[in-house]
């Protein structure tokens, strides 16, 4: 029987129609586009880390470039002895190397994860642009859950208690990423413990996602596989802490009895990526491993994160925007609501047409909130803030600003397109 090419295409393409290019990307290309027409852009889309990947990881991968054969699947066994050192040492969470596995980016180990549990997913909104479109390739339903800003966009357990009581039985994932993309806050202790409470109650399977982990403004990361280890799968990589998102490393450590998962997933992996770059899984093993000069670039990384959170809080409020202070990562969530008059004046009416005007009238591009699963009339967007040059930052930090807090003076100095963005911001939103 002869199938007929334009029925065969239809049927490929049910689950990918209508989507789009990944928001983040799709700006980053626009953004390049606009400055090669001569245009001055001021990137707080794209969330890229601005620090340059620490020396001693770019000098373990120069030892490695010759490492060429095929790892195992699941990774090199160095380094996931590496991840579950690490595991414990900064979260005092036992894992077993075993139970690591590697893959070429946190993003598709997440993919994986999806594809192979045939369980419901649950996402809070707002929540990073690719876990929905995931999901909606694979065909998962997806269970949305809207937060409040006066909650700082947090899940809250009686919300997932809720959900879970109406299905008690029903197999469910929660993908709980903080510090957040978009929002840059995170959980307090005691919420990690009651969602944890709720979680082992209904038997959800956490996949804890904390590739931002360890840029808390505070150094103070607490996984909420601490409250609940038999059910969280944690995942990370090197991307946002380590300044490496392009060499596309990600880690996902599993508790014993959800090895089940990680077998079914090393199988799909076998016959799709086969396994992480050779060079990059022995380099990442020293990115992994206690180290001075790792623990220096961490610490000034995040002096210089909470500096820039501590002027873009400042100069909201001056604009008239109530925003909390973020906690950690490189993201702000403002919600231009007060705005919404002067702004329903101009035309612009939801997120979408105010990230375009944004873009058009200033160079400031932004991601509208509508991209990460809020509701489309919202006045929300997602700010990175990550246009400055990183490693030159970093060495001032080092060596002309010891003391523990940078002031405005340094933002000012050091990451002086972060403040053109941020006037220029302002005087469009005086001007309306």
């Amino acid at each position: 029987m002869r199938i007929k090419r334009e029925h065969l295409h239809v049927n490929l393409n049910l689950n990918v129609r209508g989507l789009k290019t990944s928001a983040t990307l799709a700006i980053n290309e626009k953004c390049e586009e606009l400055k090669k027409e001569g245009k001055e852009v001021f990137k707080f889309g794209l969330g890229q880390s601005p620090f340059p990947v620490p020396d001693v990881v770019v000098e373990a991968l120069r030892r490695n470039a010759h490492q060429k054969e095929y790892l195992p699947v699941r990774g090199l066994a160095q380094l996931r002895e590496a991840i579950a050192a690490y595991n414990w040492r900064t979260q005092k969470v036992k894992t077993d190397p075993a139970h690591v596995l590697i893959g070429p980016g946190s993003k598709e180990l997440i993919f994986l994860l999806q594809l192979v549990y045939y369980g419901d997913l649950i996402i809070p909104t707002p929540s990073w642009v690719s876990y929905s479109p995931q999901a909606h390739i694979i065909g998962r339903h997806v269970r949305w859950v809207p937060t409040r800003e006066d909650n700082f966009w947090r899940l809250s357990y009686e919300e997932l208690a809720q959900i879970c009581r109406g299905d008690p039985d029903r197999p469910r994932i929660v993908i709980l990423n903080y510090p957040s993309n978009p929002t840059g806050y995170t959980y307090p202790i005691e919420r990690l413990k009651l969602l944890a409470q709720v979680a082992r109650k209904y038997k959800v399977i956490l996949v804890s996602d904390e590739i931002y982990g360890m840029i808390h403004h505070q150094g103070q990361h607490v996984s909420i596989a601490r409250f609940y280890p038999e059910g969280t799968i944690i995942s990370s990589g090197l991307s946002k802490w380590c300044g490496a998102g392009g060499w596309r490393l990600g880690t996902f450590s599993f508790p014993p009895n959800l090895v089940w998962l990680l077998d079914a997933m090393a199988v799909v992996a076998s016959e799709t990526f086969t396994s992480t770059s050779s060079p990059i899984q022995h380099a990442a093993v020293t990115a992994f491993e206690p180290h001075a000069e790792l623990d220096q670039y961490l610490h000034h990384s995040r002096r210089i994160l909470r500096a820039i959170a501590h002027y873009m809080t400042n100069r909201f409020h001056e604009m008239g925007l109530d925003i909390p202070l973020p906690h950690g990562g490189f993201y702000m969530f403002p919600n231009f609501e007060p705005f919404r008059e002067k702004l329903t004046q101009h035309d612009i009416r939801n997120s979408v047409e105010l990230a375009n005007r944004l873009l058009e009238d200033t160079g400031v591009a932004v991601l509208p909130g509508n991209d990460f699963a809020r509701n489309g009339e919202e006045l929300t967007a997602r700010m990175a803030y990550v246009d400055f040059n990183g490693q030159l930052a970093l060495q001032a930090a080092f060596h002309g600003f010891q003391e523990n807090t940078l002031h405005e003076s340094f933002v000012r100095e050091y990451c002086p397109r972060v403040v053109k963005g941020f006037e220029r911001l302002g005087s469009w939103l005086a001007d309306l």
